[in-house]
């Protein structure tokens, strides 16, 4: 399979395509944490209770409010190879303790991807869904119709006074955590974004790394969201993330054209640097890679760099990760021969695109 056809049908929606912003912006997700009435939490469930919740969702996903919005697929994660679970988890469609937590976990994935529900992982349900740029309105809008969906057939643990009861206390409430993936290069190479991640945690956001708790911020990408689900409206929390963010957005602009006037050749020679290496390195780990796709993507952003896809970031940041490469020239690969083959990649796609440096 080429490296073009492999592409359209490895990559998710939200790889794939632009969205609002997304010069900054990467993507909005939106996930909503459920629980079934009556049925320990999947820290204290045993197999029988597992079993039940599996036989719940199966049964929900085939109601037709549930085909309305798509088509559905349930996967165990015990009839899926370690491989094909760490794939999904640097797609950003499941959570590392989904793919690592045994036997009872699954994920319900629909066709485009866009939408993923991850079942038996810290809570019975997390409905998640992922949209290209900013797009936090649609991408709840089509969550809360998932969740309705389902609530039409599962009866949810809810209290009147605390609202949906979830394993972890921050996700009591609304159950809902939105959050945005973004690409910062301006307010790191002008040394502000340290004052700028102090600043979003006065304001009830968290920032984290470019897969979520506990990861680093990688390639100048860094992931925002609420903190607390509780005592907030779902539109209250997705409102005060947009403006933060909308923010974060104009900050980074300034912060790019100060690199412009201020210095554009040591830009240009860092962008072109990074591009050259990209273009001709014959071994790449993946912590390198993303900060020369970084370099390249600001490049491209800025009219240094043209004819390759603005995409290009979203794309190799998921395919150079190491499930993904021993997917796509499908063989086992040690950490040495990752190295060669993601070099070997990201020079082939680079060829696909007519690329002019100025």
């Amino acid at each position: 399979m080429s490296l073009s056809d492999f592409l359209q049908t490895a990559m998710s929606q939200w790889m794939k395509n632009g969205g609002p912003e997304d010069d900054i912006v990467l993507s909005s997700r939106i996930r909503v944490a459920r629980n079934i009435h009556d049925t320990p939490f999947p820290t204290l469930q045993t197999d029988t209770h597992a079993n039940y919740v599996i036989d719940q969702v199966t049964s929900a996903i085939a109601t037709p409010e549930m085909q309305h919005l798509g088509t559905f697929e349930l996967l165990r994660c015990v009839e899926m190879s370690p491989l094909d679970r760490q794939v999904l988890v640097e797609k950003h469609l499941i959570s590392r303790d989904l793919a690592e937590g045994g036997k009872h976990g699954a994920v319900i994935l629909r066709s485009d991807e866009v939408a993923s529900i991850l079942v038996n992982e810290e809570d019975h349900l997390r409905i998640q869904c992922i949209m290209p740029g900013l797009r936090l309105n649609e991408a709840w809008t089509l969550a809360s119709q998932i969740d309705d969906a389902f609530e039409m057939t599962l009866a949810y643990a809810f209290h009147e006074q605390y609202g949906y009861l979830t394993a972890c206390p921050t996700n009591v409430g609304t159950g809902i955590r939105a959050s945005v993936m973004m690409h910062l290069p301006g307010l790191v190479l002008t040394g502000q974004i340290s004052r700028m991640l102090a600043a979003i945690s006065q304001v009830g956001l968290t920032v984290r790394g470019i897969y979520g708790e506990g990861s680093e911020a990688l390639g100048n990408i860094f992931q925002v969201s609420n903190q607390m689900t509780l005592g907030e409206t779902e539109e209250e929390i997705i409102g005060n993330l947009s403006s933060v963010v909308s923010q974060l957005i104009d900050h980074e602009r300034n912060a790019r054209r100060a690199l412009a006037e201020e210095n554009r050749e040591a830009l240009e020679d860092r962008v072109c640097r990074s591009f050259g290496i990209l273009a001709y390195a014959r071994r790449m780990d993946s912590k390198e890679t993303l900060q020369r796709l970084s370099d390249v993507r600001l490049g491209i952003d800025m009219g240094i760099i043209k004819g390759v896809s603005a995409g290009i970031l979203k794309e190799l940041m998921v395919m150079t990760q190491p499930a993904f490469l021993q997917k796509y020239y499908r063989q086992e690969l040690h950490p040495a021969e990752r190295d060669i083959r993601r070099a070997a990649l990201i020079r082939e796609r680079l060829r696909m695109d007519d690329t002019e440096v100025r």
